[in-house]
This record gives C-alpha cells, sequence and structure tokens, in this order.
C-alpha cells in the first residue's frame, strides 16, 4: 500500500516534469490547480514575473463541502469570471501532477464555461 506522502511525492515529482514543459507569460498564464481532500484551489500566474494574478478557492467561497465535483465546477468559473476581470481570456492549464479526472477535469470544465481558453 502506498502512504499517502509517497504518493504526494510522486505526484510532486510529475508536476515537476510538467512545469519544464509549461510555463505561464504575461499574455497567457498557467492557470494552476491544488486539489486536497477537503478544498480545491485555482491560481492564475503569470510565471515571468512570478505573481499570481488571480486567485479561487473553496475556502474563499466558505462552502461546507470543497471536496467534491460540484464545488470544483464553481471555482473553475469563479477564477474565469475574476481572471476575465482582469483582461485574460487565454491560459495554460496547469493540472498540478494530479489527472486529468474528477475534480481536476470539473474545474478546467468550469473554467472552459465561464469564458476562459485552453
Amino acid at each position: 500500500m502506498i502512504t499517502q506522502t509517497k504518493r504526494n511525492a510522486i505526484r510532486q515529482r510529475i508536476h515537476a516534469r510538467i512545469r519544464q514543459k509549461l510555463a505561464g507569460t504575461a499574455e497567457r498564464p498557467r492557470l494552476n490547480v491544488y486539489r486536497s481532500l477537503n478544498h480545491i484551489y485555482a491560481q492564475v500566474i503569470d510565471d515571468e514575473k512570478g505573481e499570481t494574478l488571480v486567485s479561487a478557492s473553496t475556502l474563499q467561497l466558505k462552502q461546507k463541502n470543497g471536496g467534491n465535483v460540484a464545488a470544483a465546477k464553481q471555482i473553475g468559473k469563479a477564477v474565469a469570471e475574476k481572471a476575465a476581470a482582469k483582461g485574460i481570456k487565454h491560459v495554460v492549464f496547469d493540472r498540478g501532477g494530479y489527472l486529468y479526472h474528477g475534480r481536476v477535469k470539473a474545474l478546467a470544465d468550469g473554467a472552459r464555461e465561464a469564458g476562459l481558453e485552453f
């Protein structure tokens, strides 16, 4: 059985490999996803300047259960609306080493529905 710390170490190695190939720019920032057991977080990051332009999480929405697909879809929509308000339309999607499945996919679908293109 793989322990949680080993699983996270594997995910971090995968994420490092992904990050070698993709980076956010001022014209096309990176939409990063972090998924914990109870919450999901999304950030739009300009890697050239090293700053977070927009962020959203289930903690901000003060939901009782932020660890489900419906909450992830809401966060995707929220981060897309905040990005649109700052004039960001195109992003690069960074799945953070997670499989593109479940909550990560729901967040991406929510962001696409709200107008982000990737």
